[in-house]
């Protein structure tokens, strides 16, 4: 599949399971490594960015175990990158934070998560690992360069055309110190953490990114003690995570699209169950709220400190609002629906641009002039005039940005005619699946009881 095909959506009346938490995935597997016996990780997300980071702990000594769901069986993880076509259960073998010397350079993919998330984690380790990444990971080792630096460790980064290496010169001697890094960013404040836990007395990272808190909540779940005020955090190094046993909520991200298109079409209603209310994650939803769309969260447990449960949306007429620039960093990679939001409803919306969301903005501006929206560039972002009837079809570049990519999908819901959207290998390596979710989107498919992994439509009434 290269391209997803969409056409106008039927009434929605449709139920939603999303599959595991893709950062929190990556993040466990680093936590659950460091731990001092082995942790069970159930819902964990097995696309590529989540491999890469197996891949790279197992470079360093790390066991793995994929499990059953009953336990009666167990498949061990084969030494390439492939994995379940799935959501999973992962059995970790954690270290104690003692691993060994890679044999060779060690792959991490083309995601610029992994790289600065090793390089964190390897900060501590008394010896040289050389990294080999995606240049799109430039900016954010940059920023973490020079505070593990003041903890006594080095992060070397050297650019080819298409990728990069990172040299990581280990420390078993860091030491504790206050920063703040030049670029705030949820990746940076997590790769420095990382460091922190190696360090001697307690490392302060202060910044003013209002991103996702996982690290910090993975790290209590673990009982690794961390400390915040308002945008510093804290954690005290010479600690050893406790093997525990975790359950990953289902990824927001995912059902994102879904949720946007639901809360758009008047009369809709989409339930999605198991997924993560984590409020820095949830911000979207607000603005959708904030919009006119009906939506109530129900929070049934906190599975590693992380609230999950069940969303209900009933579809509703959407008008404008406008987005601060505060709102738009928070909103990073919900921007891009929440431009389709903002096509999809009564009145003109303002969108205020920061310099980390201008690109993506920019391309979203683009494809929604395909798609027939009137879109004014201002000096500080976006002026988006919602239509007055369905949205013209297209063909959309993705530009290799998967949320770009789902709210193409999500626009095309609302077409008259089909949409094509493009560069769509970013979205399928992360979310498998996702386009056969969305044709059952399309298609109105009704369960007959049999299970259904990612999504299944539900007679109107049955949803609450």
């Amino acid at each position: 599949m290269n391209e997803y095909r969409v056409r106008r959506a039927r009434p929605i009346a449709a139920e939603l399971r999303v599959p595991g938490d893709l950062a929190l995935s990556q993040r466990a597997v680093l936590i659950a490594a460091l731990a001092n016996g082995p942790s069970v990780l159930s819902g964990f997300l097995p696309a590529a960015e989540c491999l890469d980071i197996i891949h790279a702990c197992r470079a360093l000594g790390v066991k793995f175990d994929y499990l059953s769901a009953d336990d009666s069986e167990l498949h061990w993880v084969p030494e390439g990158k492939s994995g379940p076509a799935g959501p999973s259960r992962l059995r970790v073998m954690g270290t104690g934070g003692k691993f060994r010397a890679p044999a060779a350079a060690v792959d991490c993919g083309p995601s610029g998560t992994v790289p600065v998330l090793m390089s964190g984690l390897l900060a501590g380790q008394p010896f040289v690992t050389r990294l080999l990444a995606s240049a799109l990971c430039r900016d954010a080792i940059h920023s973490i360069a020079a505070p593990i630096q003041d903890m006594g460790a080095a992060v070397k980064f050297a650019a080819g055309e298409k990728s990069a290496t990172i040299t990581v010169e280990g420390s078993a001697k860091l030491k504790g110190t206050a920063s703040r890094p030049p670029v705030a960013s949820a990746l940076a404040r997590d790769a420095i953490l990382l460091a922190g836990l190696f360090a001697s007395g307690k490392t302060t990272l202060t910044d003013a990114c209002a991103a996702p808190d996982h690290l910090e909540r993975l790290l209590r779940h673990y009982q690794v003690k961390t400390g915040r005020h308002a945008r510093t955090v804290s954690i005290w190094g010479g600690q050893t995570p406790e093997s525990r046993d975790l359950h990953i909520p289902g990824d927001l991200s995912y059902a994102a699209p879904f949720i946007t298109a639901a809360a758009a079409q008047p009369g809709a209603t989409l339930t999605v169950r198991g997924v993560g209310l984590n409020a820095t994650r949830a911000a979207f939803l607000r603005v959708l709220v904030r919009m006119g769309a009906q939506i109530m969260e129900e929070v049934s447990d906190t599975r590693a400190g992380e609230p999950y449960g069940t969303i209900i949306i009933r579809g509703a007429p959407l008008h404008r609002t406008t987005l601060t620039e505060k709102e738009t960093e928070t909103l990073h990679d919900e921007l891009p629906l929440l431009t389709v939001a903002a096509a999809l409803a009564k009145g003109s919306t303002v969108i205020h641009q920061t310099p980390a969301t201008a690109t993506r903005l920019s391309h979203m501006a683009h494809n929604l002039q395909l798609m027939g929206v009137e879109v004014g560039r201002l000096a500080h972002g976006l002026e988006i005039k919602g239509a007055a009837g369905p949205l013209q079809p297209g063909c959309t570049p993705g530009y290799g940005d998967p949320h770009i990519v789902m709210a193409c999908a999500a626009a095309g819901l609302f077409t008259d005619g089909e949409t094509i959207v493009e560069d769509i290998a970013c979205v399928e390596s992360r979310w498998f699946g996702f386009g056969n979710d969305l044709q059952r989107f399309q298609s109105r498919e009704i369960s007959d009881g049999q299970f259904t992994p990612m999504l299944h439509a539900v007679p109107r009434g049955k949803t609450g």
